[in-house]
């Protein structure tokens, strides 16, 4: 399995194998593309989608990208949470993305130090692509597909 560089990200979403819906070449890392808030739904509040959303302390949230993606049959990806936001007391757990997957991404996040304010727009994650040795079998959604093709937060 091979990282992805900057220039062979941009070498595919130009040729159509990958999708960025919302792609913005701002986003784009040197071996990587940062993911922007859609919304935001706290454990027990309403879900946001404009202006800044406060996280209480000691509170589990959720997080919708901006950005729909579809992957090729060759490529996955890890997340990772942008450390800007680590530093500040969030931590999150993430998956791989499969390869085949199409779909918005639902992040799971808690926030442990003091109540923070994070502004809808704002990146949080960064998806890594992984060249795979060869095309799958069978991808994301012959497999599972549970989220493929869905928008929003979805838990």
């Amino acid at each position: 399995m091979m990282i992805l560089a900057d220039k062979e990200i941009l070498k595919m979403i130009n040729s159509g194998l990958l999708v960025i819906e919302g792609f913005k070449e701002d986003n784009l890392t040197p071996n990587g593309y940062d993911l922007t808030i859609e919304k935001i739904s706290v454990e027990g509040l309403q879900e946001e989608s404009e202006g800044d959303v406060v996280i209480p302390k000691s509170s589990w949230f959720a997080v919708s990208t901006k950005e729909y993606i579809k992957f090729p049959s060759n490529v996955a990806g890890e997340l990772w949470i942008r450390t800007s936001w680590a530093r500040k007391g969030i931590l999150s757990s993430f998956g791989m993305i499969d390869a085949g997957f199409e779909g918005n991404l639902t992040l799971s996040a808690y926030n442990t130090h003091k109540d923070i304010e994070i502004p809808i727009g704002e990146t949080f994650a960064q998806m890594v692509f992984h060249k795979l040795g060869e095309e799958v079998g069978k991808n994301y959604a012959e497999r599972s597909g549970n989220y493929q093709g869905k928008r929003g937060i979805n838990i």
